[in-house]
């Protein structure tokens, strides 16, 4: 059990991704904290805990500062550390660059970077007391190549890698390492909005030939969570089914 009694916080896991990073971070040992918006974030924590597995619900607004602050002293006060946090959260609001509204724009700021920064903020301090953290942040390959119509979620992607190198560089001196994993197509409640014309290129476009699933991407977090990855800092997982 490579997460046993390590205590993680895994954002934006009612569902998708961050839900399966649950079950595999359960399944290791590790005692989690979901962090979302989403209120079925509880029927989510309540069905692990119907497996025997330590879940609980927060509803947690990642871009609201106080709200962040207020949450980590609640983890503290019933586990007395965290050890892992998992910056998953995100969201899309896509639209071509011309088209793309303000209000499209500062959403997709305000949660997949500045979430990224008020999570982590609130967090770091605490590892650097105990002296051990594991910091991963969700980019995507839409970070790394760009996508039509995605100018604001691929910036906030490529900002999350940026942050995570920087990030590593001045958090590594205690014991706290700072990685990203950059998913591509995964077969998600978000990606299911996409066109099924569109959805059939890109799968087809794939040298593996499937989707990727929520498991896939939680696994490369646990790696990356473990001891194993213990000399791993600063680097972006790409978790793409081969797409150079």
């Amino acid at each position: 059990m490579r997460l046993k009694d390590k205590v993680a916080i895994i954002t934006g896991a009612a569902r998708g991704i961050g839900k399966g990073a649950v079950k595999v971070f359960t399944k290791e040992g590790a005692r989690v904290v979901i962090w979302d918006v989403l209120d079925e974030g509880e029927n989510t924590a309540a069905s692990f805990r119907e497996q025997g597995y330590e879940v609980i619900f927060r509803k947690v607004n990642t871009t609201d500062r106080s709200q962040v602050e207020a949450e980590v002293q609640h983890v503290v006060d019933q586990f007395g550390r965290i050890d892992i946090l998992v910056n998953n959260a995100g969201i899309t609001r896509d639209s071509s660059f011309l088209k793309m509204s303000y209000a499209q724009w500062d959403q997709v700021m305000d949660v997949n970077l500045n979430g990224v920064f008020n999570c982590t903020k609130a967090i770091a301090p605490l590892m650097k007391a105990q002296g051990f953290g594991r910091i991963i942040n969700t980019s995507s390959i839409v970070g790394i190549h760009g996508a039509f119509g995605q100018a604001n979620y691929a910036a906030t992607k490529a900002g999350v890698i940026a942050m995570t190198k920087t990030l590593a560089k001045e958090l590594g001196k205690y014991g706290i390492t700072v990685n990203a994993v950059a998913p591509g197509y995964i077969h998600t409640e978000m990606t299911m909005a996409i066109p099924d014309e569109i959805r059939e290129k890109m799968i087809a476009g794939i040298p593996t030939q499937r989707a990727g699933k929520p498991e896939d991407i939680a696994y490369a977090y646990l790696y990356l969570a473990s001891d194993e990855a213990s000399y791993v800092n600063g680097h972006t997982l790409s978790v793409n089914g081969g797409v150079g």
